[in-house]
């Protein structure tokens, strides 16, 4: 079994994440209890879910089935666009520990920074008045710190000029082709560790998977272009939450300690042509959909 807590990064509030977690969206919403459990076999401890996923149900299971304590386990999940405000944000936890099957998350997350993308929207009241329901949740001890997802350097600027309690993680879709220089260096500078959320490109047409630089490194150190992927960004300190349906590739996505990349190669990488973007955009682009309310 690989332990991935041997290696880990520590946040603003001292506290620390294993360097790797593993991620349970599939965009089928298929039961993967059995992917869970397998994942604890291989090392992992960091788990990212959503609301909007329809894994949080079956990750708890696993979790539970599992015989790990509680202790052992760092859960992170997120409220989407149609639970945010003050109340819902409240109501969206409740059912998030519900279907976990536990009593409090170690990390939640706004997961979308706007609602609609409209001229008028007033985006900044709804995520910071969400934001103050979130604190008061860590108050009551059911969350232990908080964090955003798709949150931009203006929309990460919005929260941290109104709040009492800092975001200690930003999640992005971050990878070689998509690195969005700007906003790391922001959370770099503000003290916010960066996630990287489909950090395996997700195997597009014009995907990493098929790039000549990735190609290339992959042949020169004897590994798979998933795991130059990984090496990239844990050596430009993000951490990446791959998923993976097999056991051997979640292996796989753990044994990327034990070489590096030159900084040529990490500066080549970080000025690839944009490659494998799923062209989601927190700004101009809403994704239509809804989350599961289901209890």
């Amino acid at each position: 079994m690989n332990n991935t807590l041997n290696e880990f990064y520590t946040l603003s509030d001292g506290s620390k994440l294993p360097k790797i977690g593993f991620g349970t969206y599939n965009e089928s919403f298929e039961d993967n209890k059995e992917a869970v459990l397998a994942a604890i076999e291989c090392g992992y401890r960091f788990f990212d879910t959503a609301s909007l996923y329809e894994t949080e149900r079956s990750l708890g299971s696993a979790l539970k089935e599992s015989g790990l304590d509680r202790s052992e386990v760092i859960l992170e999940t997120k409220l989407w666009i149609d639970e945010m405000g003050y109340d819902k944000a409240k109501e969206a936890l409740e059912r998030s520990l519900n279907r976990l099957q536990t009593d409090y998350v170690d990390i939640y997350m706004i997961h979308w920074p706007r609602q609609t993308g409209a001229e008028d929207e007033n985006w900044k009241e709804l995520d910071r008045e969400t934001w103050r329901a979130m604190e008061d949740m860590v108050d009551a001890g059911k969350i232990r710190r908080l964090g955003l997802s798709n949150f931009l350097p203006h929309h990460l600027k919005n929260i941290l000029e109104g709040c009492r309690i800092r975001p200690v993680v930003d999640q992005l879709e971050l990878h070689p082709g998509y690195s969005q220089e700007a906003a790391i260096a922001f959370c770099e500078k503000e003290k916010v560790l960066p996630i990287a959320w489909s950090p395996l490109g997700r195997g597009r047409e014009n995907a990493t998977i098929g790039n000549e630089v990735l190609v290339k490194l992959a042949k020169k150190y004897g590994r798979s272009i998933q795991q130059i992927n990984l090496r990239f960004l844990l050596q430009k300190g993000i951490l990446p939450i791959p998923k993976a349906s097999t056991k051997e590739h979640m292996e796989a996505n753990l044994r990327v300690f034990d070489f590096e990349l030159t900084e040529d190669e990490i500066l080549e990488l970080s000025c690839m042509p944009q490659t494998a973007w799923l062209g989601e955009h927190p700004d101009y682009h809403i994704p239509d959909k809804k989350s599961n309310f289901a209890q």
